[in-house]
């Protein structure tokens, strides 16, 4: 018989995994794998402001290919519990929908490739072609610091080193099998700020308004495209997000103006390149303002996984399984493939997202069955 798969979900939605919390996740996992023969192993990561983690790395085979499903179980808060139809740790089905925080992003997945893996693995007497492997973290939903970031080069340190990963992100908007993301836009946050001499409003003449500087200067950021797209990416795109002058005086000209804003951008950048030319078109604008703009750290670069043999086969697989020729993405937000993608090619395909971090979030038991139909198609062909 087939792994049950729906049982598995339920029991991970259970988990009360609220990040940074292991919430039994993990633990739950690490039964599964281990009775299934998989080396598991679950290390801790700390950093001083930070809480810790727990993490888990699971591998059964030695030999090559070797191929690595990474994902997380910690959830965002589920908000107000009294306003979900269903408990959000209750791991409830109705009506074949299966109810819980996380049921989409990602628990739902990790059930869905974990009971591939279990059904893959008796079809081939207990042991891949190659190796299948696990890496999840806890962390995803959080500030990223002591999870698949640090779960990579641990398992590095060790001599871990995998050809292929699948991410099982949310990727698909509106039906399984419409979308693979292939690569991720890079992120980009920085503040323009702005420098003016405070004075009287009625005596301009003796003050400086870093309020008209920084309106123009906003202005020319935003007049001229970053970029024209690329082959796989939509056009980059600047995005201000707040203007502060932080005066409660309305007759006073104030002494700093500050503007937030955030790039997506694609891969004809780095971040360098993309923070000199806008830096540059900050100068042509600024006509004798004083300014800067103050760059934040960003660990999201742009990255892309091209298309070839292995886009194709998960491509083939989804398509065989679900009827749809899937999209090659690189649309939405970031994921932890940009931490994966510097130890090999990385792609992404999982549940929909529709309902994802919302009340009742929510999966199809049809879509899991599905789901896990596709990662046991993948696993087939990859070590076939």
């Amino acid at each position: 018989m087939p792994a049950d798969v729906v049982a598995i979900a339920r029991d991970l939605l259970r988990c009360p995994s609220v990040t940074p919390a292991e919430g039994g996740a993990l633990a739950c996992v690490a039964e599964i794998l281990s009775r299934a023969g998989f080396a598991v192993e679950r290390p801790v990561f700390s950093e001083p402001g930070y809480p810790d983690v727990e993490n888990l790395y699971a591998r059964i085979g030695t030999a090559g290919p070797h191929l690595v499903f990474a994902g997380h179980t910690d959830v965002v808060p589920p908000g107000d519990e009294s306003k979900w139809t269903h408990p959000p740790f209750g791991g409830e089905v109705a009506d074949g929908v299966l109810y819980g925080r996380g049921a989409v992003d990602m628990k739902g997945a990790v059930a869905c490739a974990l009971a591939a893996a279990l059904d893959h693995i008796e079809a081939n007497g207990g042991t891949p072609k190659g190796s299948l492997s696990f890496l999840l973290t806890g962390d995803e939903e959080g500030v990223a610091v002591n999870g698949t970031v640090k779960l990579l080069r641990w398992a590095a340190d060790r001599g871990q080193t995998f050809d292929h990963c699948l991410l099982g992100e949310p990727t698909n908007p509106g039906a399984l099998g419409e979308m693979i993301k292939i690569g991720r836009r890079g992120s980009q946050n920085g503040t323009l700020v702005v420098t003016g001499t405070p004075g009287h409003v009625a005596y301009p003449h003796l003050a400086d308004n870093p309020v008209r500087h920084v309106v123009r200067m906003v202005a020319a950021l935003l007049a001229e495209p970053l970029d024209a797209g690329t082959d796989h990416f939509d056009p980059s795109n600047l995005e201000f997000t707040s203007i502060d002058v932080g005066n409660k005086t309305v007759n006073v000209i104030p002494a700093e103006a500050r503007a937030r804003f955030n790039i997506r951008f694609n891969d004809r950048h780095t971040q360098q390149t993309l923070r000199a030319l806008v830096d540059a078109r900050a100068a042509a604008a600024a006509q004798g303002a004083r300014w800067r703009i103050d760059w934040e750290p960003s660990n999201a670069d742009a990255f892309l996984t091209a298309p070839g043999p292995f886009v194709g086969l998960v491509s083939d697989a989804v398509a065989s399984v679900t009827g749809r020729a899937p999209t090659l993405s690189t649309s939405g937000g970031t994921s932890d493939a940009r931490f994966i993608k510097n130890y090999g090619p990385v792609i992404e395909f999982g549940l929909v997202n529709a309902s994802m971090h919302g009340l009742d979030e929510r999966v199809p038991v049809a879509d899991l069955v599905a789901l896990t139909a596709i990662y046991r198609e993948i696993f087939s062909r990859y070590f076939g």
